[in-house]
């Protein structure tokens, strides 16, 4: 299960990540950021500091956002990633393509 919970929108959105996003809820994971980010489009940023488990759906739908953030000419960062998650986007390289802190 898990829960998204946006701590601010302006001037950047900040979204408090937890529990496990996977194959089963990244479609609703999704929405919800986009639903966001198009009501207050604007820098976002991603604290991971009670997030437990992602897979590659989910690295999939963080792509697709930093896309969609991107062309806008905004920023998408992912901070205070668990070393075992962060080290996913690393075997996939997504960390030389998004900014990943700690």
């Amino acid at each position: 299960m898990q829960e998204v919970k946006v701590l601010e929108t302006a001037p950047a959105i900040v979204v408090a990540l937890s529990g496990e996003i996977a194959a089963e809820n990244a479609d609703e994971f999704y929405a919800e950021i986009r639903m966001v980010y198009e009501a207050h489009p604007a820098d976002i940023t991603f604290d991971c500091t009670a997030l437990t488990f992602i897979d590659s759906t989910t690295l999939g739908t963080f792509v697709k956002l930093l896309k969609r953030v991107r062309e806008d000419g905004h920023n998408f960062r992912l901070i205070h990633l668990q070393p075992r998650l962060k080290k996913l986007f690393v075997i996939c390289a997504l960390d030389t393509i998004m900014e990943i802190e700690g």
